[in-house]
């Protein structure tokens, strides 16, 4: 068989192919020869044929049959055959493959072999691929050689230690001896790779740390003689003696140092001389200047050395290469919470990299931007994040409005300001803000009373002609349905008011329901605020009922029962419908978690889903807009029942119905029972010492409400004794499936004319197999006697899924509710 060729002749060959294709003919036919000479065990060229197969193996091509080769080469007792082995085992085997434990043997001959650099090649091996169990089998031969005199073998035993240790951490204490000198070596090898042991016995063992803490003044004095040492041709680099070395012994400082009081204090001292005695015009030098930066702020450093070294930032946010910039960011990011007036003097440089090309140090500039806002500069920085934001790409507009909505918040020097401010954010990346946006900006603009012309006015102008920004149009539709009056009337003082008509304003708005640029729920906001100016104009209501009218027939379901609601209390509610339609109160902001919010929908309160988490004491829900939110959640013994207010006529009370489900009724409206509106019927009204519920519920079958997904939800019911429009629904959900389902939230809502309350339930966890059931008890006061309907939320996790599902409850029996 002719002699296979060389690898330089390989390599040279496979560069002349011009395409894919040809490279992987070239290598196939290559690979075959290879598989030939295997098979005929030439022990002549099996390196040279070893060689060429790793560096295909390089090329992204398989070459996994080459591996037990590797290992005969290993066994072979030529140090050039023992070197493409041992190459060969580090790039084609690992501990995933039962092949490289036949290796043990042959690296515990070489580890104890004569010449040292076969134990080298073992070491490395070792140190590179070796298993859990090479580790403990070879741990032994690995600290003798940490212990010899040979510099050579032991930086390279340091290093081989570090896997062991990574491997098996319990042999951790095996290598506690040896570690006794290896700082006192001249040697900088030996240095660098026992810096490396010792750091990585700290990170991995809370005694050692306590340990290694005597070290400190050692780490100090080499620390020192490399600052001060004079020019060494083997170990410099761009004038800076071993900053390999340097940056290694600041990093294993920062874990002696961390909340140690004696070790920060030892190490303050030098920490400053690097600090101010490292060349910062190569970029040698700034790595080393970024560690000492990052050891300053982790341990327990002193006052004027954490400014020193946040003005080492401040100093590379100067610099031209983009990954000193990018680095200095994310270090002052993380340091501004502790230190915030020192980085507050670099704010106008922080600034200036908002402008930067590079989108990675924009991101960072702008989350460092934010994190500076504080009262006494929210103005500057607005200004800089404002005009940032017009400018930027769409990726930042998001989380920048974000930010801006917070910081306003918070800082916010007036009212008028920060409604100017929120308008501009809608104005420029509307798009782009958060779904509360429109919600809070509502809030904002009822609660501040002097401002609402103003406010109007503003938006009336910014939508004209503009129905891009959907927030925004959001946001001045309800408030021109809102305080439309104000706005025709030109009271506002801030600034030049604008001669408007009621015509000009419904133009406005009816522009806005046929845009194609409006969604739904834009068109919803319009059409509700076209409905109010009907109470607030005196020209214009035949246009108003006209324009309601129309969209009774709307494709858009949303907008159809708005319409057909308006149009019936327009017909049948007439008189009801300055009392509907009267101005927002002043809305209290309650931080809510979950479905328990009141959302603000076109200029409207509407319930959400309740939730069966108690309300916080002393935060009692209220309803300013009689029997329009007769949901009641929580479950205080004693319930909370919206009262009406004194305003509104008595009459009016038991006619706000639902509008939509009664056009449905049979019965005309006044056949309907109207409650009390100066005492309403309490859930538990009238209850004394006598039992509370029948103990039996005679006659009332029970329904399955809800079966899914091996979930299953059934209502009993009972009647109370002492108030009979109380019915009392105690649900049992079951699970059949096979694991538990956890974090199990149930959840109700019912029509208007009904008041609920839920208890707590008796766990959160429902057992599999139907092993156990969770019980809850809700209360519901039918006054009415109507049909009960009720629509159920359920949420829970399942098999580490995250799971909620929707339903309607319509087959209560009538013994239930008549």
């Amino acid at each position: 068989m002719p002699a296979p060729i060389r690898l330089r002749e390989l390599i040279r060959t496979i560069r002349t192919a011009r395409t894919q294709a040809e490279e992987r003919e070239m290598i196939q036919k290559e690979c075959a020869a290879i598989r030939s000479s295997f098979r005929e065990e030439d022990n002549t060229y099996r390196c040279r044929n070893v060689a060429k197969l790793l560096y295909m193996h390089m090329l992204g091509y398989p070459a996994h049959f080459g591996q037990l080769e590797c290992l005969k080469l290993i066994a072979s007792q030529k140090f050039t055959d023992k070197r493409i082995g041992y190459l060969g085992a580090m790039l084609l085997l690992d501990e995933r493959q039962d092949v490289h434990l036949l290796m043990t043997n042959c690296i515990k001959n070489d580890l104890n072999h004569s010449t040292q650099y076969v134990q080298g090649l073992a070491l490395c091996t070792l140190g590179c691929m070796g298993s859990s169990e090479m580790c403990r089998d070879l741990a032994g031969e690995v600290e003798k050689l940490l212990k010899t005199s040979n510099s050579y073998l032991r930086k390279k035993a340091a290093l081989c230690a570090v896997h062991v240790i990574r491997k098996v951490p319990e042999l951790m204490e095996m290598f506690l001896p040896a570690t006794k000198n290896l700082l006192n070596e001249k040697n900088h090898g030996v240095l660098h790779t026992s810096v490396v042991l010792l750091t990585e016995m700290c990170e991995r063992s809370p005694d050692m740390l306590s340990h290694f803490r005597k070290l400190v003044p050692q780490l100090v004095r080499i620390l020192k003689n490399l600052i001060m040492s004079g020019y060494s041709p083997e170990h410099d680099v761009s004038g800076i003696s071993d900053p390999f070395l340097q940056v290694r012994i600041l990093r294993l400082l920062r874990i002696l140092g961390r909340n140690d009081d004696d070790s920060s204090e030892a190490m303050n001292d030098i920490l400053a001389q690097v600090a101010t005695n490292t060349e910062t015009s190569k970029n040698v030098g700034n790595a080393i200047l970024y560690e000492t930066v990052l050891t300053i702020m982790d341990i327990k450093s002193e006052s004027g050395l954490r400014v020193l070294a946040i003005n080492i930032l401040g100093r590379f946010l100067l610099n031209n290469d983009k990954n000193i910039r990018y680095v200095a960011l994310t270090s002052l990011l993380k340091t501004v919470q502790t230190d915030h007036n020192a980085v507050q003097r670099h704010r106008s440089t922080i600034v200036d990299c908002l402008k930067d090309l590079d989108v990675s140090i924009k991101r960072r500039a702008m989350e460092l931007s934010f994190a500076l806002v504080n009262g006494n500069n929210i103005r500057g920085m607005m200004k800089e994040l404002l005009y940032f934001l017009d400018s930027c790409e769409p990726e930042f507009k998001a989380d920048c409005a974000s930010g801006i909505f917070l910081a306003a918040e918070k800082y916010a020097p007036s009212k008028r300001w920060h409604i100017d401010t929120i308008m501009r954010v809608l104005t420029t990346a509307g798009s782009y803000v958060r779904d509360d946006a429109v919600p809070n900006l509502i809030q904002l603009i009822t609660n501040s009373m002097e401002m609402h012309a103003y406010t109007v006015q503003r938006l009336y102008k910014a939508i004209l002609g503009d129905y891009s920004q959907q927030p925004l149009v959001q946001v001045a539709s309800w408030c021109m349905g809102e305080y439309g009056d104000l706005l025709i009337s030109g009271q506002c003082e801030e600034e030049e008011p604008v001669q408007v008509t009621e015509e000009e304003v419904l133009d406005i708005l009816e522009s806005v329901l046929i845009s194609n640029m409006s969604a739904s729920v834009t068109r919803g906001y319009a059409l509700t605020a076209i409905m109010k100016l009907s109470t607030r104009f005196t020209c214009t209501v035949n246009r108003i009922k006209k324009v309601v009218s129309i969209y009774g027939s709307s494709i858009d379901v949303e907008l159809q029962q708005r319409a057909v609601e308006y149009n019936a209390l327009f017909k049948k509610y007439d008189h009801m419908r300055s009392a509907l339609l009267e101005r927002m109160p002043v809305m209290e902001k309650v931080t809510t978690n979950g479905p328990t919010e009141i959302v603000q929908t076109n200029g409207e309160t509407e319930p959400a889903v309740l939730e069966t988490k108690p309300p916080p004491s002393g935060l009692q829900p209220t309803s300013q807009a009689n029997d329009l939110l007769d949901l009641l959640g929580g479950n205080d013994i004693t319930p909370v029942i919206p009262t009406a207010p004194t305003s509104k006529p008595a009459s009016a009370g038991g006619e706000l119905l639902d509008l939509l489900g009664d056009l449905n009724l049979t019965a005309s409206p006044a056949s309907v029972p109207a409650p009390q509106i100066s005492q309403p019927p309490f859930l538990l009204d009238g209850l004394s010492s006598q039992p509370l519920f029948n103990d039996i519920a005679a006659g009332i079958p029970s329904i399955t409400a809800y079966s899914k997904n091996g979930l299953k939800i059934e209502f009993t019911f009972e009647r109370s004794n002492t108030n009979p429009s109380v019915t009392v629904i105690t649900i049992q959900a079951s699970n059949s499936t096979e694991l538990d389902m956890t974090d199990f939230v149930f959840q109700a809502a019912v029509p208007k004319t009904f008041q609920l309350q839920l208890l707590s339930p008796s766990s959160s966890t429902i057992p599999a197999f139907n092993t156990g059931t969770i019980t809850q008890v809700i209360k519901v006061l039918n006054p009415q006697k109507q049909q009960l309907r009720m629509r159920i939320k359920l949420t829970y996790n399942h098999k580490g899924s995250a799971m909620q599902d929707l339903a309607e409850v319509n087959n209560f029996p009538p013994q239930s509710w008549q």
